[in-house]
């Protein structure tokens, strides 16, 4: 077979084709088209096959990205999945929401010598829709079945990625959320036209094929304790996720029409998959029609002002105190957020919000200038003297980051150790928490992150419980004898 790599010289890089910003703006509908099997080929050709593959080195769950470029390339999809989804729970989810300009595509070696980026973010995504197309992705089915059991609290990214482990290994998996629906940040905190819900429908679909049990609606602390879970199963891992949103601490935040991100974002999710949301309906959670203005610059940040604009907002700013080469959200992010017509107010730093009959009508913000470095490497914001200014707006979304829910009080134990930011304290490499047999992982552990790094996170505490069980029924089977 004559070789199909290194086509980077000859081969322009090409991602499929996005949407036209005016089309995007009037749906939710996701903004890129599919590649075809040429288009993936040929662009899954471009790599180089660089003996240290930084694209892998620089992937949270270290994917092998350029060998299934490679059977891409050669036209041997089914392969480039078995070899995709080895190292990814769901490939499908990180090739359409992972950042790949800060991780695989923005350390990608041709990237560097200037001939652009291998489109890995989209020939992933091609190569698992393909696959469930074809009917390749298939349940778990574990060789040996395990009567130990686990209990999941979460059936976010890190919870769903563990359970999946757990199956394949013959574990008796529950998960237990307190929503509606499995996916967490997934379901309701991502936006449509980032990930559309059937994506994540139908992987839920395939885990409780798999013999996964979900139990929904369920919220520890006041369906079961943490003790009842911890009598009821083998082991316990806690992937909750962080959801309590951070405050703005400036006069006014108790204005009317100053909104948490996530809820903002959770009631347009739940209206777009055909859910009753009365603060929606009552125009609360509506922006149309309506000045709006975000304040924040990271991807949840993003979420919001481009949810606004497809909403009908008459305006969206976006109020960052750093600038644009500062921002923690992805480039790809704001690049798309500006093609809908979202303005940027860079170095701005909300000093108050203002308004009449309890209701803000302005954001009052100070001019920043960005002085010395701090110890994490970035510029500290310097407020400027007599610069404030006022944006107009009706509706004002808070989208400063999220921290943990205080779990020891939610979960009526109060011997579950936590570290001063509010995370659950475990021990590495163990990520076993202050009570023996309760494991934790993903944003809970961690801080607010990126979904891959919650999927790392969940595999490698699946690999930890196994170790646990395993270690505890080989000790009782010594003491038994």
């Amino acid at each position: 077979m004559p070789n199909r790599m290194l086509k980077f010289v000859d081969v322009a890089q090409r991602t499929p084709t996005k949407r036209g910003a005016e089309a995007r703006r009037e749906d939710f509908g996701e903004i890129y088209d599919e590649f075809d099997s040429q288009g993936a080929a040929e662009q899954a050709g471009r790599c180089s096959q660089c003996g240290i593959p930084f694209c892998q080195v620089h992937c949270p769950v270290h994917n092998n990205i350029p060998d299934w470029l490679m059977l891409t390339a050669e036209g041997r999809l089914e392969e480039a999945y078995e070899v995709s989804q080895a190292t990814n729970n769901f490939p499908e989810i990180c090739g359409r929401i992972c950042p790949q300009d800060r991780l695989c595509e923005g350390n990608c070696v041709i990237e560097q010598a200037g001939h652009g980026t291998v489109t890995i973010g989209s020939v992933e995504k091609y190569i698992t829709d393909t696959a469930w197309q074809n009917g390749w992705v298939k349940p778990v089915s574990p060789l040996k079945e395990r009567a130990e059991s686990v209990g999941v609290v979460g059936a976010g990214p890190a919870g769903l990625a563990a359970a999946e482990e757990l199956r394949k290994r013959g574990y008796q998996v529950t998960v237990y959320d307190r929503y509606d629906r499995a996916g967490g940040l997934l379901i309701y905190g991502i936006p449509n036209f980032k990930l559309e819900k059937e994506v994540v429908e139908r992987r839920a679909r395939l885990l409780a094929d798999s013999g996964i049990d979900f139990r929904l609606n369920f919220e520890v602390g006041r369906d079961a304790s943490l003790a009842e879970l911890r009598e009821r199963h083998d082991a316990v891992l806690l992937a909750t996720g962080v959801y309590k949103p951070r405050d703005l601490r400036v006069p006014g935040v108790g204005l009317e029409n100053v909104y948490p991100a996530m809820e903002y974002l959770t009631a347009s999710n739940r209206v777009g998959l055909g859910d009753s949301v009365p603060a929606f309906a009552d125009g609360s959670f509506n922006a149309q029609g309506k000045r709006v203005v975000v304040i924040g610059g990271g991807d949840t940040a993003m979420d919001c002002v481009r949810t606004a604009v497809r909403q009908g907002a008459t305006s969206v700013k976006c109020l960052y105190r750093r600038n644009r080469q500062n921002m923690p959200g992805s480039q790809r992010e704001v690049a798309n957020a500006e093609e809908e017509g979202v303005e940027f107010v860079w170095l701005a730093a909300p000093e108050a919000l203002d308004g009449d009959d309890n209701k803000v009508s302005r954001v009052r913000a100070a001019q920043v200038h960005l002085g010395v470095a701090d110890a994490t490497g970035r510029q500290v914001p310097q407020i400027l003297e007599g610069s404030s200014f006022s944006v107009d707006a009706d509706m004002t979304i808070m989208a400063l980051g999220f921290d943990p829910e205080d779990l020891p009080t939610l979960f009526g134990c109060r011997e579950l150790e936590t570290t001063r930011w509010g995370t659950v304290k475990v021990r590495y490499p163990s990520l076993m928490s202050s009570l023996e047999g309760v494991f934790a992982a993903g944003d809970i552990v961690r801080g607010a992150s990126l979904v891959v790094w919650a999927i790392r996170d969940g595999r490698d505490a699946a690999a930890a419980i196994h170790d646990f069980i395993a270690s505890k029924a080989a000790a009782n089977a010594v003491a038994a004898e």
